[in-house]
């Protein structure tokens, strides 16, 4: 009786609780079929032989027989709404060869539960046999829905109110006298002997509860004809884009995150998530395969204030002083990265006080906070120690006789330092920064001679100590500061490629880039690589030139872009197709 009662509540519980799905959509990825096709033949690619002959074998055609690949497949869902879900949206050829193809797999599938195939009329729904795979489709396009909901044992007030049932119909049962035992604490033993049971009950009926509701949404998506998922957020043009919501993805974590917090008291001090929403709205991330590239967009779309302050913070007029110590030739690979700090320092305030507006916490005490913190820190002062221009650059990578501490144990069991000389391939490399506070920089650096942590090499300091990197230096001169194991290298004799960055600092402020064949030749001649992997190196410096990464000084439309971009030697076919070109090859030889 006791089990009847439970799995009814439940079922009442979770039927009133599925009755209707949020339109609100936390994240959207489309994959543009119809765009992707115009760049390469959906064909080629599937019937290319590293995927049909080779060690792959995957037997992508019979997909390929079933679904649209020239036209978009979608996958939304929500998590932070009440009744979490997913679905994947996919254009299919036949609904009769679809029903074909799954009811081939269940004679082929071991399982002991058989899932079950249903017609509608104008759709068809699968079940799988442990009931967590929905799928309904008609003419035109295939679902796969499901509900991402997962029962807890303490997660329902449902769970109290069965209880309080069973205990009132045992009640009823209690009427004849039990002979005088000592008193016991049965909550342990009942806890060891009848938790995981009725966990199992509550479980089963759970997923049957999810298994009945997820037929019941996709019957309303498809008895009044099946509409297409759209969003106004993805990119038509991308080959593949996603959007999320990111205020309802810190939701979700946050949701994991506060059944651990809640035993604990430092929750009361960390921003709300819904905060989040008032930096940042959406992120989208966009993918573009073409013939001589193939290139990632991130797109961060901020609040209004936030995009201000984000606008001010990137768009510095880099110090051109820098510019006098960039190598003359490529290096290997470098990242520049341009911000205004005062900015950063002027905007503390506004943005400590926006990410700690939590209910625990007095707007009094965040003002009392912001207003210290904004009296200790001079923000002219403090932002000329770094004014925010930074660059690192390596230039090679080489052998060397490298000293390093270590500690022993001698023959008398007595732990003593041992410095050991051995040769080892590290890279040269140098970080060039700015600072043009008068006096803190050449303060600093008297400071560590007085101490004898540098000593003076000419127009340069030494860094005592360890030779892990090689001979570390610093090297000042105005407002320029580098530290580096490569002095040579800071002192250029023309300024070519210093002239290639400035063009394109004056768009972005961060500007990145990795030289493949550069950076393969100095590693295989190394000594670090294996003999094995130097073919597979050197075939990959031969189809990718470079990777960059770029990111502007403006926002549009409160959007800030960053673009990752792995640029290829050839341009005679799509960069899919070169890829898997090039594995075929790797894997044959």
């Amino acid at each position: 009786m006791k089990q009847f009662f439970t799995l009814f509540i439940l079922f009442t519980f979770g039927f009133s609780y599925s009755q209707t799905l949020s339109k609100k959509q936390d994240y959207f990825v489309q994959f543009n079929g119809s765009q992707l096709s115009k760049k390469v033949s959906v064909a080629e690619v599937l019937n290319h032989s590293l995927l049909k002959n080779g060690k792959m074998k995957l037997n992508v055609n019979q997909y390929a027989d079933l679904i649209k690949l020239d036209q978009k497949i979608t996958v939304h869902g929500n998590y932070s709404d009440s009744i979490p879900y997913y679905q994947v949206t996919i254009p299919i050829k036949s609904r009769k060869d679809i029903k074909n193809f799954l009811a081939q797999k269940d004679k082929e599938s071991d399982s002991i539960a058989k899932p079950l195939i249903e017609d509608f009329g104008q759709y068809s729904v699968y079940n799988s046999g442990d009931k967590k795979t929905t799928m309904a489709w008609n003419d035109s396009h295939l679902v796969i829905f499901g509900l991402t909901k997962r029962y807890s044992y303490n997660d329902y007030a449902v769970t109290t109110a069965v209880d309080s049932v069973a205990v009132a119909l045992d009640s009823t049962a209690v009427v004849v006298e039990a002979p005088y035992e000592p008193a016991v604490d049965t909550a342990y033993a009942d806890y060891s002997d009848n938790y995981y049971a009725k966990y199992q009950k509550e479980q089963t009926a759970f997923d049957s509860i999810q298994a009945i509701s997820q037929n019941r949404f996709l019957k309303l998506l498809f008895e009044n004809g099946f509409t297409v998922p759209t969003s106004d957020k993805v990119h038509e043009n991308a080959d593949i884009s996603c959007w999320v919501d990111y205020a309802a993805a810190l939701n979700g974590f946050n949701s994991a995150y506060m059944a651990l917090a809640q035993f604990t008291t430092y929750n009361k001090f960390f921003p709300n998530q819904k905060n989040w929403g008032n930096f940042v709205k959406g992120i989208n991330v966009d993918f573009y395969f073409d013939n001589d590239n193939a290139r990632v967009e991130e797109i961060v779309e901020y609040s209004k204030p936030i995009a201000d302050l984000v606008g001010k913070i990137s768009n510095r007029k880099v110090n051109k002083n820098i510019f006098n110590y960039f190598p003359a030739q490529k290096p290997l690979g470098y990242l520049t990265y341009h911000f205004n700090t005062k900015e950063i320092l002027n905007s503390f305030p506004t943005l400590s006080a926006e990410i700690f507006s939590n209910p625990y916490i007095l707007k009094e005490d965040i003002g009392v906070a912001t207003d210290l913190i904004s009296t200790l820190i001079d923000e002219d002062a403090t932002a000329t120690l770094f004014d925010g221009d930074l660059s690192v650059f390596l230039y090679d990578v080489t052998e060397k006789e490298v000293t390093t501490k270590t500690f022993e144990y001698d023959e008398n069991y007595e732990y003593k330092e041992v410095m050991k000389t051995k040769k080892k391939s590290i890279p040269l490399f140098s970080v060039i920064f700015t600072s043009t506070h008068p006096t803190f920089g050449d303060k600093l650096i008297q400071l560590g001679v007085r101490k004898n942590g540098l000593v003076q090499k000419g127009n340069y300091y030494e860094i005592k100590g360890t030779q892990e990197y090689g001979n570390l230096f610093i090297f000042k001169d105005k407002d320029v500061v580098i530290i580096g194991n490569s002095i040579d290298h800071i002192f250029p004799k023309e300024n070519s490629f210093s002239k290639e960055v400035k063009k394109e600092l004056k768009q972005n402020y961060i500007s990145a880039k990795v030289s493949m064949d550069k950076l393969v030749t100095a590693y295989s001649n190394s000594g670090e690589a294996k003999p094995s992997d130097i073919k597979s190196l050197n075939r990959l410096a031969q189809q990718f030139t470079d990777v960059t990464l770029y990111s502007g000084k403006k926002l549009v439309d409160n959007k800030l872009k960053f673009e990752l971009k792995l640029n290829s030697s050839k341009g005679d076919k799509n960069i899919i197709l070169q890829t898997l070109d090039m594995i075929e090859e790797l894997s044959t030889k």
